[in-house]
Protein backbone atom coordinates (compact mmCIF):
# COMPACT_ATOMS: atom_id res chain seq x y z
CA UNK A 1 0.00 0.00 0.00
CA UNK A 2 1.16 3.57 -0.68
CA UNK A 3 2.14 6.07 2.01
CA UNK A 4 -0.22 6.42 4.99
CA UNK A 5 -1.09 9.46 7.08
CA UNK A 6 -0.57 8.81 10.79
CA UNK A 7 -1.90 12.02 12.38
CA UNK A 8 -5.08 12.46 14.43
CA UNK A 9 -8.18 14.15 13.05
CA UNK A 10 -9.48 14.80 16.58
CA UNK A 11 -6.38 16.21 18.28
CA UNK A 12 -6.65 19.95 18.83
CA UNK A 13 -4.02 22.53 19.69
CA UNK A 14 -3.30 22.73 23.44
CA UNK A 15 -4.95 25.49 25.43
CA UNK A 16 -2.64 28.56 25.36
CA UNK A 17 -0.41 28.95 28.40
CA UNK A 18 -2.17 32.22 29.26
CA UNK A 19 -5.48 30.33 29.36
CA UNK A 20 -4.01 27.59 31.52
CA UNK A 21 -2.63 30.14 33.99
CA UNK A 22 -5.95 32.01 34.09
CA UNK A 23 -7.83 28.75 34.66
CA UNK A 24 -5.47 27.79 37.49
CA UNK A 25 -6.08 31.18 39.12
CA UNK A 26 -9.83 30.55 39.03
CA UNK A 27 -9.37 27.05 40.44
CA UNK A 28 -7.15 28.37 43.23
CA UNK A 29 -9.62 31.02 44.38
CA UNK A 30 -12.63 28.74 43.79
CA UNK A 31 -15.02 31.40 42.47
CA UNK A 32 -16.25 29.45 39.44
CA UNK A 33 -19.86 30.66 39.34
CA UNK A 34 -20.50 33.55 36.95
CA UNK A 35 -21.68 35.88 39.74
CA UNK A 36 -19.31 34.68 42.47
CA UNK A 37 -16.78 37.53 42.69
CA UNK A 38 -14.71 39.15 45.41
CA UNK A 39 -15.19 42.80 46.29
CA UNK A 40 -14.05 44.97 43.38
CA UNK A 41 -13.54 41.94 41.11
CA UNK A 42 -15.02 41.64 37.61
CA UNK A 43 -15.86 38.08 36.63
CA UNK A 44 -13.98 36.30 33.87
CA UNK A 45 -17.34 35.70 32.18
CA UNK A 46 -18.23 39.39 32.08
CA UNK A 47 -14.78 40.28 30.73
CA UNK A 48 -15.02 37.58 28.05
CA UNK A 49 -18.41 38.87 26.93
CA UNK A 50 -17.07 42.40 26.64
CA UNK A 51 -14.05 41.21 24.65
CA UNK A 52 -16.04 39.02 22.27
CA UNK A 53 -18.55 41.82 21.64
CA UNK A 54 -15.64 44.05 20.64
CA UNK A 55 -14.17 41.24 18.50
CA UNK A 56 -17.28 41.04 16.27
CA UNK A 57 -18.47 44.64 16.65
CA UNK A 58 -21.65 43.89 18.59
CA UNK A 59 -23.29 46.03 21.27
CA UNK A 60 -24.26 43.11 23.48
CA UNK A 61 -22.87 39.64 24.15
CA UNK A 62 -23.84 36.76 26.40
CA UNK A 63 -21.47 33.82 27.00
CA UNK A 64 -23.46 30.61 27.44
CA UNK A 65 -23.25 26.88 28.01
CA UNK A 66 -23.25 25.84 24.34
CA UNK A 67 -23.97 26.96 20.81
CA UNK A 68 -27.21 25.00 20.97
CA UNK A 69 -28.23 26.89 24.11
CA UNK A 70 -27.44 30.16 22.32
CA UNK A 71 -29.74 29.24 19.43
CA UNK A 72 -32.57 28.09 21.67
CA UNK A 73 -32.27 31.26 23.73
CA UNK A 74 -32.25 33.41 20.60
CA UNK A 75 -35.44 31.73 19.36
CA UNK A 76 -37.16 32.30 22.71
CA UNK A 77 -35.94 35.90 22.86
CA UNK A 78 -37.49 36.54 19.43
CA UNK A 79 -40.80 35.19 20.70
CA UNK A 80 -40.88 31.83 18.91
CA UNK A 81 -43.53 29.68 20.57
CA UNK A 82 -44.64 26.04 20.46
CA UNK A 83 -46.30 25.29 17.15
CA UNK A 84 -44.56 28.09 15.26
CA UNK A 85 -42.62 27.32 12.11
CA UNK A 86 -38.97 28.31 11.72
CA UNK A 87 -37.08 28.25 8.43
CA UNK A 88 -33.65 26.61 8.42
CA UNK A 89 -31.10 24.92 6.16
CA UNK A 90 -31.62 21.32 5.05
CA UNK A 91 -27.82 20.95 5.12
CA UNK A 92 -26.76 21.53 8.72
CA UNK A 93 -25.96 19.61 11.90
CA UNK A 94 -28.51 18.19 14.33
CA UNK A 95 -28.25 20.92 17.04
CA UNK A 96 -29.81 23.46 14.64
CA UNK A 97 -33.17 21.74 14.11
CA UNK A 98 -32.73 20.52 17.68
CA UNK A 99 -32.79 24.12 18.92
CA UNK A 100 -36.01 24.71 16.99
CA UNK A 101 -37.58 21.57 18.40
CA UNK A 102 -36.43 22.51 21.92
CA UNK A 103 -38.85 25.45 21.95
CA UNK A 104 -41.67 23.33 20.51
CA UNK A 105 -41.44 24.87 17.06
CA UNK A 106 -41.36 23.09 13.69
CA UNK A 107 -38.42 23.33 11.26
CA UNK A 108 -39.20 24.17 7.63
CA UNK A 109 -36.16 23.08 5.67
CA UNK A 110 -34.72 25.12 2.80
CA UNK A 111 -32.60 23.50 0.10
CA UNK A 112 -28.84 23.57 -0.46
CA UNK A 113 -26.83 24.64 -3.52
CA UNK A 114 -23.65 23.17 -4.99
CA UNK A 115 -21.81 25.87 -3.01
CA UNK A 116 -23.17 24.16 0.13
CA UNK A 117 -25.06 27.32 1.09
CA UNK A 118 -28.78 27.85 1.57
CA UNK A 119 -30.72 27.91 -1.74
CA UNK A 120 -31.98 31.49 -1.95
CA UNK A 121 -34.50 30.64 -4.69
CA UNK A 122 -36.01 27.96 -2.46
CA UNK A 123 -35.93 30.41 0.46
CA UNK A 124 -37.88 32.92 -1.62
CA UNK A 125 -40.61 30.35 -2.29
CA UNK A 126 -40.88 29.40 1.42
CA UNK A 127 -40.31 32.79 3.05
CA UNK A 128 -44.00 33.30 3.83
CA UNK A 129 -44.21 30.18 5.99
CA UNK A 130 -42.42 31.56 9.07
CA UNK A 131 -41.41 34.72 10.92
CA UNK A 132 -37.87 33.55 11.74
CA UNK A 133 -34.99 32.03 9.77
CA UNK A 134 -32.35 30.14 11.73
CA UNK A 135 -29.58 30.35 9.13
CA UNK A 136 -26.75 27.84 9.45
CA UNK A 137 -23.42 28.82 7.90
CA UNK A 138 -22.83 25.10 7.60
CA UNK A 139 -19.21 24.02 7.53
CA UNK A 140 -18.13 27.63 7.15
CA UNK A 141 -19.86 28.37 3.82
CA UNK A 142 -21.48 31.82 3.73
CA UNK A 143 -24.16 32.63 1.14
CA UNK A 144 -24.78 36.03 -0.48
CA UNK A 145 -25.80 37.75 2.74
CA UNK A 146 -26.94 40.93 1.01
CA UNK A 147 -29.47 39.01 -1.06
CA UNK A 148 -30.53 36.82 1.85
CA UNK A 149 -31.18 39.83 4.08
CA UNK A 150 -33.09 41.57 1.28
CA UNK A 151 -35.38 38.53 0.98
CA UNK A 152 -35.89 38.29 4.75
CA UNK A 153 -36.25 42.01 5.40
CA UNK A 154 -38.76 42.27 2.54
CA UNK A 155 -40.89 39.57 4.14
CA UNK A 156 -40.45 40.79 7.72
CA UNK A 157 -38.56 37.62 8.69
CA UNK A 158 -36.03 37.89 11.53
CA UNK A 159 -32.69 36.14 11.02
CA UNK A 160 -30.68 34.24 13.61
CA UNK A 161 -27.23 33.26 12.34
CA UNK A 162 -25.71 29.97 13.45
CA UNK A 163 -21.99 30.80 13.28
CA UNK A 164 -20.67 27.63 14.88
CA UNK A 165 -18.35 27.16 11.87
CA UNK A 166 -17.76 30.84 10.98
CA UNK A 167 -16.34 32.55 14.05
CA UNK A 168 -13.72 34.85 12.51
CA UNK A 169 -15.23 34.65 9.02
CA UNK A 170 -16.94 37.51 7.16
CA UNK A 171 -19.00 38.49 4.13
CA UNK A 172 -17.80 41.71 2.47
CA UNK A 173 -15.75 42.45 5.61
CA UNK A 174 -18.84 42.25 7.87
CA UNK A 175 -18.23 39.58 10.54
CA UNK A 176 -20.38 36.48 10.42
CA UNK A 177 -23.19 36.85 12.94
CA UNK A 178 -23.64 40.58 12.38
CA UNK A 179 -26.25 40.54 9.61
CA UNK A 180 -29.29 39.17 11.42
CA UNK A 181 -31.01 40.07 14.66
CA UNK A 182 -28.85 37.58 16.59
CA UNK A 183 -25.56 35.79 16.00
CA UNK A 184 -24.84 32.49 17.78
CA UNK A 185 -21.40 30.88 18.10
CA UNK A 186 -19.95 27.68 19.51
CA UNK A 187 -16.86 27.15 21.68
CA UNK A 188 -17.03 23.35 21.48
CA UNK A 189 -13.69 21.56 21.11
CA UNK A 190 -13.86 21.26 17.31
CA UNK A 191 -14.76 24.92 16.73
CA UNK A 192 -12.52 28.00 16.46
CA UNK A 193 -12.04 28.55 20.19
CA UNK A 194 -12.03 25.63 22.59
CA UNK A 195 -13.56 25.41 26.04
CA UNK A 196 -14.81 21.85 25.59
CA UNK A 197 -18.33 23.21 25.34
CA UNK A 198 -19.74 26.73 25.36
CA UNK A 199 -21.10 29.47 23.15
CA UNK A 200 -21.89 33.14 22.55
CA UNK A 201 -25.01 35.09 21.65
CA UNK A 202 -24.56 38.60 20.21
CA UNK A 203 -27.08 41.26 19.20
CA UNK A 204 -27.53 45.01 18.91
CA UNK A 205 -31.15 44.83 20.08
CA UNK A 206 -31.46 45.76 23.78
CA UNK A 207 -34.75 43.91 24.28
CA UNK A 208 -33.41 40.68 22.77
CA UNK A 209 -30.23 41.01 24.83
CA UNK A 210 -32.15 41.68 28.03
CA UNK A 211 -34.41 38.69 27.50
CA UNK A 212 -31.41 36.47 26.79
CA UNK A 213 -29.63 37.67 29.95
CA UNK A 214 -32.71 36.98 32.09
CA UNK A 215 -33.13 33.52 30.58
CA UNK A 216 -29.45 32.72 31.20
CA UNK A 217 -29.98 32.87 34.95
CA UNK A 218 -29.07 36.43 35.96
CA UNK A 219 -31.11 36.31 39.20
CA UNK A 220 -31.61 40.09 38.92
CA UNK A 221 -27.83 40.57 38.86
CA UNK A 222 -27.83 41.84 35.27
CA UNK A 223 -26.13 45.10 36.28
CA UNK A 224 -22.91 43.13 36.81
CA UNK A 225 -22.69 42.43 33.08
CA UNK A 226 -20.34 44.54 30.97
CA UNK A 227 -21.83 43.66 27.56
CA UNK A 228 -25.54 43.85 28.42
CA UNK A 229 -28.03 46.68 27.85
CA UNK A 230 -28.69 49.31 30.55
CA UNK A 231 -30.93 48.42 33.47
CA UNK A 232 -33.86 50.27 31.90
CA UNK A 233 -34.11 47.49 29.30
CA UNK A 234 -34.91 45.02 32.10
CA UNK A 235 -37.63 46.97 33.87
CA UNK A 236 -40.60 45.04 32.46
CA UNK A 237 -39.14 41.85 31.04
CA UNK A 238 -37.43 40.85 34.30
CA UNK A 239 -40.90 39.91 35.59
CA UNK A 240 -41.97 38.15 32.39
CA UNK A 241 -38.91 36.12 31.37
CA UNK A 242 -38.27 32.61 32.72
CA UNK A 243 -34.90 31.61 34.14
CA UNK A 244 -33.38 28.83 32.01
CA UNK A 245 -29.92 28.92 33.56
CA UNK A 246 -27.15 28.55 31.01
CA UNK A 247 -24.65 31.40 31.29
CA UNK A 248 -21.00 30.36 31.08
CA UNK A 249 -18.90 29.85 34.22
CA UNK A 250 -15.67 31.67 35.06
CA UNK A 251 -13.43 28.65 34.44
CA UNK A 252 -14.36 28.24 30.80
CA UNK A 253 -14.35 32.01 30.32
CA UNK A 254 -10.79 32.17 31.64
CA UNK A 255 -9.70 29.50 29.15
CA UNK A 256 -11.37 31.35 26.27
CA UNK A 257 -10.20 34.92 26.77
CA UNK A 258 -6.66 34.40 25.36
CA UNK A 259 -8.10 32.37 22.49
CA UNK A 260 -10.48 35.15 21.47
CA UNK A 261 -7.57 37.58 21.57
CA UNK A 262 -5.62 35.28 19.22
CA UNK A 263 -8.52 34.41 16.90
CA UNK A 264 -7.28 36.25 13.80
CA UNK A 265 -3.89 34.53 13.91
CA UNK A 266 -5.52 31.12 14.36
CA UNK A 267 -7.84 31.76 11.42
CA UNK A 268 -4.85 32.54 9.21
CA UNK A 269 -3.27 29.23 10.23
CA UNK A 270 -6.47 27.34 9.32
CA UNK A 271 -6.63 29.01 5.94
CA UNK A 272 -3.03 28.09 5.13
CA UNK A 273 -3.98 24.46 5.68
CA UNK A 274 -7.29 24.72 3.85
CA UNK A 275 -5.79 26.25 0.72
CA UNK A 276 -2.97 23.67 0.71
CA UNK A 277 -5.62 20.94 0.71
CA UNK A 278 -7.75 22.71 -1.89
CA UNK A 279 -4.77 23.14 -4.22
CA UNK A 280 -3.93 19.46 -3.92
CA UNK A 281 -7.51 18.39 -4.70
CA UNK A 282 -8.11 20.66 -7.70
CA UNK A 283 -8.51 18.99 -11.09
CA UNK A 284 -8.97 15.54 -9.60
CA UNK A 285 -11.14 13.59 -12.08
CA UNK A 286 -14.62 13.05 -10.65
CA UNK A 287 -14.07 15.40 -7.70
CA UNK A 288 -15.67 18.85 -7.49
CA UNK A 289 -13.98 21.46 -5.30
CA UNK A 290 -16.32 23.94 -3.59
CA UNK A 291 -15.54 27.36 -5.05
CA UNK A 292 -15.45 30.18 -2.51
CA UNK A 293 -16.71 33.62 -3.60
CA UNK A 294 -14.37 36.61 -3.45
CA UNK A 295 -16.70 38.40 -1.02
CA UNK A 296 -16.26 35.64 1.56
CA UNK A 297 -13.50 35.71 4.17
CA UNK A 298 -13.29 32.06 5.15
CA UNK A 299 -12.00 30.12 8.14
CA UNK A 300 -10.91 26.77 6.75
CA UNK A 301 -11.29 24.55 9.81
CA UNK A 302 -12.85 21.87 7.62
CA UNK A 303 -12.96 21.15 3.91
CA UNK A 304 -15.66 19.64 1.72
CA UNK A 305 -15.82 18.35 -1.82
CA UNK A 306 -18.50 16.81 -4.01
CA UNK A 307 -18.55 13.44 -5.72
CA UNK A 308 -21.51 14.43 -7.90
CA UNK A 309 -23.71 11.68 -9.28
CA UNK A 310 -21.46 8.93 -7.93
CA UNK A 311 -23.07 5.59 -6.99
CA UNK A 312 -23.33 5.18 -3.23
CA UNK A 313 -21.07 2.13 -3.26
CA UNK A 314 -18.34 4.09 -5.05
CA UNK A 315 -18.46 6.88 -2.45
CA UNK A 316 -18.28 4.30 0.34
CA UNK A 317 -15.28 2.76 -1.42
CA UNK A 318 -13.47 6.13 -1.48
CA UNK A 319 -14.19 6.69 2.22
CA UNK A 320 -12.98 3.20 3.13
CA UNK A 321 -9.84 3.39 0.97
CA UNK A 322 -8.89 6.76 2.45
CA UNK A 323 -9.53 5.45 5.97
CA UNK A 324 -7.18 2.55 5.29
CA UNK A 325 -4.50 5.15 4.55
CA UNK A 326 -5.25 7.16 7.72
CA UNK A 327 -7.49 9.86 6.22
CA UNK A 328 -10.88 10.24 7.97
CA UNK A 329 -13.60 11.40 5.60
CA UNK A 330 -17.27 11.81 6.52
CA UNK A 331 -20.09 11.33 4.00
CA UNK A 332 -23.42 13.13 4.24
CA UNK A 333 -25.10 10.86 1.69
CA UNK A 334 -25.51 7.77 3.84
CA UNK A 335 -29.16 6.72 4.33
CA UNK A 336 -28.59 6.22 8.07
CA UNK A 337 -26.98 8.84 10.36
CA UNK A 338 -23.35 8.14 11.26
CA UNK A 339 -21.74 10.26 14.01
CA UNK A 340 -22.46 13.91 13.16
CA UNK A 341 -23.37 13.29 9.50
CA UNK A 342 -27.12 13.08 9.96
CA UNK A 343 -29.35 14.75 7.36
CA UNK A 344 -32.68 16.54 7.37
CA UNK A 345 -34.54 13.30 6.59
CA UNK A 346 -32.93 11.70 9.68
CA UNK A 347 -34.68 14.17 11.99
CA UNK A 348 -38.10 12.55 11.96
CA UNK A 349 -39.41 14.73 14.77
CA UNK A 350 -39.31 17.55 12.20
CA UNK A 351 -41.62 15.76 9.70
CA UNK A 352 -39.57 16.96 6.71
CA UNK A 353 -40.97 17.11 3.20
CA UNK A 354 -39.01 15.37 0.44
CA UNK A 355 -36.36 17.54 -1.25
CA UNK A 356 -35.03 15.62 -4.29
CA UNK A 357 -32.70 18.38 -5.54
CA UNK A 358 -31.11 18.71 -2.12
CA UNK A 359 -30.87 14.92 -1.81
CA UNK A 360 -28.79 14.80 -4.99
CA UNK A 361 -26.29 17.28 -3.56
CA UNK A 362 -26.12 15.70 -0.10
CA UNK A 363 -25.49 12.33 -1.75
CA UNK A 364 -22.14 13.65 -2.94
CA UNK A 365 -20.96 15.73 0.03
CA UNK A 366 -17.70 14.51 1.58
CA UNK A 367 -16.35 16.34 4.63
CA UNK A 368 -13.05 16.42 6.51
CA UNK A 369 -11.82 18.21 9.63
CA UNK A 370 -8.64 20.31 9.37
CA UNK A 371 -7.07 20.47 12.86
CA UNK A 372 -4.36 23.05 13.47
CA UNK A 373 -2.17 20.19 14.67
CA UNK A 374 -1.70 19.31 10.97
CA UNK A 375 1.37 20.76 9.28
CA UNK A 376 1.23 22.07 5.72
CA UNK A 377 3.18 18.96 4.71
CA UNK A 378 0.50 16.84 6.38
CA UNK A 379 -2.17 18.64 4.35
CA UNK A 380 -0.28 18.10 1.10
CA UNK A 381 0.01 14.37 1.88
CA UNK A 382 -3.68 14.11 2.80
CA UNK A 383 -4.66 15.77 -0.48
CA UNK A 384 -2.38 13.39 -2.37
CA UNK A 385 -4.03 10.39 -0.69
CA UNK A 386 -7.57 11.61 -1.41
CA UNK A 387 -6.64 12.46 -4.99
CA UNK A 388 -5.15 9.00 -5.58
CA UNK A 389 -8.03 7.06 -4.05
CA UNK A 390 -10.75 9.12 -5.75
CA UNK A 391 -8.92 8.71 -9.03
CA UNK A 392 -8.66 4.93 -8.67
CA UNK A 393 -12.33 4.48 -7.82
CA UNK A 394 -13.43 6.89 -10.52
CA UNK A 395 -11.41 5.05 -13.18
CA UNK A 396 -12.75 1.71 -12.00
CA UNK A 397 -16.33 2.97 -12.29
CA UNK A 398 -15.82 4.58 -15.69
Amino acid sequence: MSEKFTGSFTQQDPIPEAGIEAALAVLRHGRLHRYNTAEGEISETALLEQEFAACVGAKYCLAVASGGYAMGTALRALGVKPGDKVLSNAFTLAPVPGAIASVGAEPVFVGVTESLTIDLEDLQTKIGQADVLLLSHMRGHICDMDLLMAICDGAGVKVIEDCAHTMGAAWKEVPSGRFGAVGCYSCQTYKHVNSGEGGFLVTDDPEIAARAVMMSGSYMLYERHLAAPPKEAFETIRYETPNISGRMDNLRAAILRPQVADLDAQCRRWNERYYTLEKGLRDTPGLQVIERPAQEKIVGSSIQFLLRNWPADAVRDVVARCAARGVELKWFGAPEPVAFTSRYDSWRYAKPAAMPATDLILAGVVDMRVPLTFSLEDCALIAEIIRAEVGLVYQKAA
